[in-house]
């Protein structure tokens, strides 16, 4: 029996196999490239690491010198702050803590004179938070005094006096002649070495570092050996080095039975040497660091090229894929969604037209809405007049009796007696009703009412003797707090009455029979506005019914307590006044209603 298998075929598209020939041919050239270079570099190292060493060591010098005459710059510049005999010494003092903070490697600065010091100055702030004390500083010149002679004869000085790890500090000094002295001084400055040991630090392949006349470490990566002003031991002696100028020398030398190779180079000024050194055997470590990592480097872009070609393939579905999936939220009636492609092709063309599309779907939607909203509230405000006739009607008669019958009882009331007043009171009220529903008639039919100077603290006091009474029984405190001496508005007293009392007699029924307090605010808010607040310590507003309650018909109170008209005709009369109102409220705290105004001089031709 011949056993038969399967034949298995194996797809492998196009893309795939130009990808691999793509990548098998990148691959042959970076190693190509890679070992050539490799060679090339093991070759030419010893050449290459003395010249380098040089370079590097000539580079150090060069910036050390920038920042050696940088400092010196500085230094005089504080030595004439202080040596100028015109300002007082509260403009030094001034002008010394501006410099520090300019100058922020600054920490001390003190001028030499005949072997005495002329002054001190210190940057405390930076001392502190380097756990350095002016007696840590003083003790250290007392241990380490400056060879002021070799100064004075024009030599600059320069010396690692470091006393804390937190802040590394190095002395610097010059000779100096002042305005008001002829004999030269010695200008002294403690200075960070912040930027010295960042210019030691740079190089991750040679030890880099800089010493100081005596042999001292003043810059170094390692920051304990510059603490500790360690002395290198085993490099050229002094004879060696003499002859490195300003040009640099590079020498073979054996530290510590280990073969170096270094660059040493004498800076300008201080007596200092930049020193790169590097074991002669890290060439070929070098060399072979060097292979590995272009090795590396070769294999990353070789899985960033495959990784990137499949993502890419990829790419043109996905973005088609997004646009469907948007298409479908849209279809469901979401109109805010946007999709963003950056692909700067048709790609994106048509990711645009989508957005646009969008956009003025939902404009169109928030624009239907809007008409609705306005359709609703005409319907209302129709419903609303309608309704504002028949109050009218069936209730002016009513009162016009009433009125009758409290004046024609005012004949006959003794005077000054509280009948008298009662009655008073009643035919006050009874005006005011009668021109409250004469008003509201008017603004159901949207007509016009008689508008004159009107004073707002006025205004508010009528309203609060009208509703003190019914606050005191329902144990509601009320309080005042006006500005005296408002512009006058231009508007109808009776209406601006009518709101405020809406709004007490709101906080009032808020409250629903608990104490509380209703205040009333009046104030300026600029020229041409007055500002009229009513807040309470209530129950506060929810946001979800905030935006409804000028609608006219809309109320939370139970059936029977309430019509929904009170805030709607109290809307419509301050939009009248070319006012507006705004409510303010927090749940459990409370609500406020401002009223802004303009005042009289900001009315044009006088007409409302």
């Amino acid at each position: 029996m011949k056993l038969q298998f399967p034949i298995i075929h194996y797809r492998c598209p196009v893309r795939f196999k130009i990808l691999i020939a793509s990548l098998f041919a990148v691959t042959v050239c970076l190693g190509l490239i890679t070992f050539t270079m490799a060679r090339l570099f093991h070759t030419d190292k010893t050449a290459y690491i003395h010249d380098l060493t040089s370079v590097i060591s000539l580079n150090m010098a060069e910036e050390g010198n920038t920042l050696i005459n940088s400092m010196q710059e500085k230094l005089e510049v504080f030595a004439q702050v202080m040596d100028e005999p015109l300002a007082s010494p509260e403009r030094k003092s001034a002008l010394i803590k501006k410099l520090f903070e300019n100058y922020h490697e600054f920490v001390m600065i003190s001028e030499n004179e005949g072997g005495s010091e002329k002054y001190s100055v210190y940057d405390t702030g930076s001392l502190e938070k380097g756990g350095v004390s002016r007696d840590d500083i003083a003790a250290f010149r007392r241990a380490n005094p400056l060879p002021l002679d070799s100064i004075l004869k024009g030599e600059v000085f320069v010396e690692n006096s470091t006393i804390s790890a937190k802040l590394p500090l190095m002395t610097m000094a010059v000779a100096r002649k002042s305005r008001s002295n002829a004999k030269p001084t010695v200008l002294i400055a403690v200075v960070k070495l912040e930027p010295l040991l960042k210019l030691a630090g740079r190089s991750r392949v040679f030890e880099t570092f800089i010493i100081d006349s005596r042999g001292v470490l003043l810059a170094h990566a390692d920051l304990k050996k510059v603490v500790a002003r360690f002395k290198p031991a085993g490099l050229p002696d002094s004879k060696q080095l003499s002859g490195t100028g300003s040009r640099g020398i590079t020498i073979d030398f054996i530290l510590n039975g280990v073969e170096m190779v270094g660059g040493f180079t004498k800076l300008d000024a201080g007596g200092l040497f930049s020193v790169v050194q590097i074991p002669r055997a890290a060439a070929y470590l070098t060399a072979r660091e060097l292979l590995r990592s272009m090795l590396g480097v070769a294999l990353t872009l070789l899985l960033f090229s495959a990784l990137f070609s499949i993502f890419w393939s990829r790419g043109l579905t996905r973005h088609i894929e997004k646009l469907s999936r948007a298409a479908n939220v849209v279809g469901r009636g979401q109109f805010d969604i946007q999709v963003e492609m950056k692909t700067h092709d048709e790609i994106e063309d048509l990711a645009d037209s989508f957005n646009k599309m969008t956009t003025e779907l939902k404009f169109r939607e928030q624009a239907l809405n809007e008409a609705h909203i306005q359709l609703v509230q005409s319907e209302k405000m129709a419903a609303f007049g309608q309704l504002g006739a028949g109050i009218a009607h069936e209730v002016k008669n009513p009162l016009a009796g009433i009125l009758g019958m409290a004046q024609l009882s005012l004949r006959k009331a003794e005077q000054d007696s509280p009948l008298q007043k009662n009655l008073l009171t009643i035919e006050k009220e009874t005006k005011r009703c009668k021109t409250i529903i004469e008003n509201l008639l008017r603004f159901a039919r949207q007509e016009k009412v008689d508008f004159m100077e009107v004073d707002m603290n006025s205004v508010l006091d009528d309203a609060i003797a009208i509703v003190s009474h019914q606050m005191g029984i329902n144990q509601i405190t009320l309080e005042r707090e006006t500005t005296e001496g408002l512009p006058k508005v231009f508007g109808n007293a009776n209406q601006l009455e009518q709101v405020f009392m809406n709004f007490m007699i709101n906080s009032q029924q808020a409250m629903d029979g608990r104490p509380g307090t209703v205040k009333l605010i009046s104030r300026m808010v600029d020229d041409e506005t007055i500002e009229i607040a009513v807040s309470d310590n209530g129950p506060g507003i929810p946001e979800e019914i905030r935006s409804k309650l000028f609608e006219p018909f809309f109320t939370t109170k139970p059936a029977g307590k309430g019509t929904g008209l009170g805030l709607s005709v109290s809307y419509g009369i301050i939009k009248d006044h070319n006012g507006s109102i705004r409510i303010e409220s927090v749940v459990g705290e409370g609500t406020t209603f401002v009223v802004t105004l303009p005042v009289m001089h900001a009315k044009k031709n006088g007409v409302v």
